[in-house]
């Protein structure tokens, strides 16, 4: 689903390249979460980036962008970490451990840093700032490519519920899905940003409703053990590709936005 890191680095990258205001970045971020704290992991790095530590009381958001501008971060990137897929996030470290556990971070590679979002009560989402070691360069896919492979996933997940007889046991599948796709939260973007990822992004939302519908057994209708497990492997390659096409589409906002403020 659209996610809070996702929004940071495409909002934090457009005012790092000073395509953006920081009122603006704050703004985009309100959709999840009212009000935004930030904390260092350490008190190192806490001492390092002029930010609360561990132990100390939150800070606003407005803090961890000027201590992102000191740190002398650039580009974000979008981390997407599951089980089995820990691409980008390096050797086991508390940064990573966080991220595979919240499923999301931000990498700001430049600055050797990490950002792990976390809603920490209603309408309270608290960003930690982890120092990161040397990361493994971060997978390139091509739009072209992530577009391509997302469309084989829409065919791929249409045959898999047919193959699963998911519309079957699921009266109203079709409207159980859309009513998914509409419920999640729409993050605004910069206006420079292009049409072809943010389509992508959608088309993302809608092959991931698919996948947790298929993957949620209706009231009787639960399955075996064998065909449960057999279900999960047929699915996992579909969720593989709605991650893998978000972080391009993201990647591929990022780069445009550095590309146009670099223009000016």
């Amino acid at each position: 689903m659209p996610c809070p890191s996702a929004t940071m680095v495409v909002w934090a990258s457009a005012w790092l390249h000073g395509a953006t205001a920081a009122d603006d970045v704050l703004d985009a971020l309100q959709i999840w979460g009212e009000s935004q704290e930030v904390r260092a992991a350490d008190d190192e790095l806490a001492a390092r980036l002029d930010l609360p530590g561990p132990q100390d009381t939150p800070a606003g958001p407005a803090l961890l962008l000027a201590a992102l501008r000191k740190s002398g971060a650039t580009d974000g990137e979008l981390a997407l970490p599951a089980p089995g897929d820990v691409r980008g996030l390096g050797t086991a470290s508390p940064f990573s451990k966080q991220a595979l556990r919240r499923g999301e971070a931000v990498i700001l590679p430049e600055a050797g840093l990490g950002l792990v979002p976390e809603t920490v009560a209603e309408g309270i989402l608290r960003w930690t700032v982890f120092p990161v070691g040397e990361l493994p360069p971060a997978e390139h896919l091509p739009i072209g490519e992530a577009e391509h492979g997302m469309s084989s996933a829409m065919r791929e997940a249409a045959s898999t519920l047919i193959d699963l007889d998911i519309a079957k046991r699921r009266p109203g599948v079709r409207d159980e899905i859309a009513s998914t796709v509409a419920d999640r939260p729409k993050p605004p973007w910069p206006e420079d940003v292009p049409q072809r990822p943010l389509r992508i992004l959608q088309r993302a939302s809608e092959v991931e409703a698919i996948l947790w519908v298929a993957t949620d057994d209706a009231p009787g209708g639960a399955l075996s053990a064998s065909a449960t497990r057999a279900r999960t492997e047929a699915l996992r390659p579909l969720f593989d590709s709605v991650r893998a096409a978000r972080r391009a589409s993201i990647a591929e906002m990022v780069r445009v936005l550095a590309e146009s403020a670099s223009k000016h």
